[in-house]
């Protein structure tokens, strides 16, 4: 039983020769965060807010018509979909790439007849010959002695990984987009309410001075300033009404299916968004999936430096083969027929004009430039989230204002009304307040939305729902077994 594995005793020395070698990459370490190690103090929130991270959407979120439509676009948007699929490219590119340090066995057949001429024979006479083989064999087998496919099989699984990342935070964002524009779309109802109300009024008002005017009670100027109000409100809800349409088209984009009109009587309010505490600078390494991404990616070009050094040393490569071969195909099985071939290459670059060189360089830039955008994408995180912070300050301070000035502007409006009643007033002492009031009542609006859109903000900046994101379940179009990793 010794000698038919004879042939493959220098096969398995050199296998167990090149598992014992390690990679050539570099060691890695990570950069320090170039961010102070807190974020800027902000005054305490009126409720105990809960950690972004430990946040998933539909408790981030509360709102049961956002939740439907979140969980729409997480089956339904496509470039989610598109996404998933390169997630699934990554995976099947590291899964060659891992193929690659194993050798490939096949089994191959072959049979040939030729005519050698009496000249070129030794017995003068003319001969035809013939040859029949099979057997298992392998060709082109690279003996990984310095690592070189195990770094380039260690950058394929950071590439794999890195497109994870992307995917999870393109989740992140897409829930984040669908709050923002269900917020949006809720202010501009509100907003619709009001200028109803305000036309509805001074359809009225119109209606009342257009009387008086006939019985020649009021001006005409009083009736054209009384019009010009009733129009401003018209045209506001015109305004207001493109607005919504576009705003449900834009969120029937994003959800991927078609978005039934909501009700319009559901008002802003804080219960809407949760709140969330920013926590500590270097709680954003582990929770913002681009982050995540941009760590894999600087893994890939310190694994690629190891594959570049690799190229300077020698590559031996194997071909072998194992089974028989005879003259005559009813003897190919006979005893003595037994055949082999191994046939091992070593190449070792000599003169390659600076090639390797030049390879080695790129790869140890591209290290580099990895190691800059790492640093970048985390300075850019504490950016937004105290971008966020500070909109959810002085929202929230502005918000106030804008409530107190609201009240004094209804009043305002009531008695301009009382003074133009008891002949104290102008008309258009009556109709400024009144185009103010709107104005203020629009602002307040505004601003409670701007409000709740910067929590939203805040947590999407904190990397919220990071471990419930990555467990989201896509559509695609592959089978569900065939997307685990």
């Amino acid at each position: 039983m010794a000698r038919p594995l004879a042939p493959l005793a220098p096969l398995l020395l050199a296998a167990a020769l090149a598992a014992g070698c390690a990679p050539l990459i570099p060691p890695l370490a990570l950069p320090a965060a170039p961010v102070p190690a807190r974020f800027p103090d902000t005054p305490p929130v009126a409720a105990v807010p809960e950690a972004a991270a430990d946040l998933d959407w539909p408790h981030a979120f509360p709102d049961a018509g956002l939740q439907a439509l979140i969980a729409q676009a997480l089956v339904h948007n496509r470039d989610l979909r598109t996404a998933a699929l390169h997630v699934q490219e990554a995976r099947a590119a590291w899964g060659i790439q891992q193929a690659a340090l194993l050798p490939s066995v096949g089994l191959a057949t072959g049979a040939s007849r030729s005519r050698v001429p009496a000249d070129l024979n030794v017995t003068g006479k003319s001969v035809i010959a013939s040859q029949y083989q099979v057997g298992l064999g392998l060709a082109d087998w690279e003996l990984d002695l310095w690592g070189r496919l195990r770094s380039l099989e260690e950058a394929a699984l950071q590439a794999w990984l890195a497109s994870d990342e992307a995917r999870r935070g393109l989740t992140l964002s897409l829930v984040t987009q669908v709050a923002q524009g269900w917020l949006a779309l809720r202010e501009t109802d509100e907003r619709l309410a009001l200028a109803r109300e305000a036309i509805a009024s001074r359809n009225e008002s119109l209606r009342i001075f257009s009387r008086r005017f006939e019985v020649g009670a009021s001006s005409r100027l009083e009736l054209e300033q009384v019009r010009i109000l009733a129009t401003q409100a018209r045209a506001l809800g015109a305004q207001l009404e493109q607005q919504r349409a576009q705003q449900i088209n834009a969120l029937a984009l994003l959800t991927g299916a078609p978005v039934d009109a909501p009700a319009r009587d559901v008002p802003l309010t804080d219960a809407m968004v949760a709140d969330v505490a920013p926590g500590l600078p270097s709680a954003l390494l582990a929770a913002r999936p681009d982050i995540a991404a941009a760590e894999h990616r600087l893994r890939q070009a310190n694994a690629n430096i190891g594959a570049a050094r690799a190229a300077f040393f020698p590559q031996l490569t194997l071909t072998t083969s194992l089974g028989t071969a005879s003259a005559a195909l009813d003897g190919l099985f006979e005893p003595g027929s037994r055949a082999w071939t191994f046939a091992p290459s070593l190449s070792l670059p000599l003169f390659t004009a600076g090639r390797l060189r030049a390879n080695l360089q790129l790869s140890e830039v591209r290290r580099d430039i990895a190691v800059a955008d790492y640093e970048k994408t985390i300075q850019g995180a504490f950016r937004e989230v105290t971008d966020a912070l500070a909109a959810r300050q002085w929202l929230a301070e502005q918000l106030g204002i804008q409530k107190e000035a609201l009240a004094a502007q209804a009043e305002r409006a009531r008695l301009a009304r009382l003074r133009y009643d008891a002949g104290s007033a102008a008309f258009l002492e009556v109709l400024d307040a009144q185009r103010d009031l709107l104005s203020a009542q629009q602002q307040r609006v505004q601003t409670q939305r701007a409000l709740l859109a910067a929590r939203v903000s805040l947590y999407a900046a904190l990397g919220g729902g990071a471990h419930t994101v990555a467990a989201t379940p896509i559509a695609t179009s592959s089978s569900p077994s065939s997307s685990q990793p």
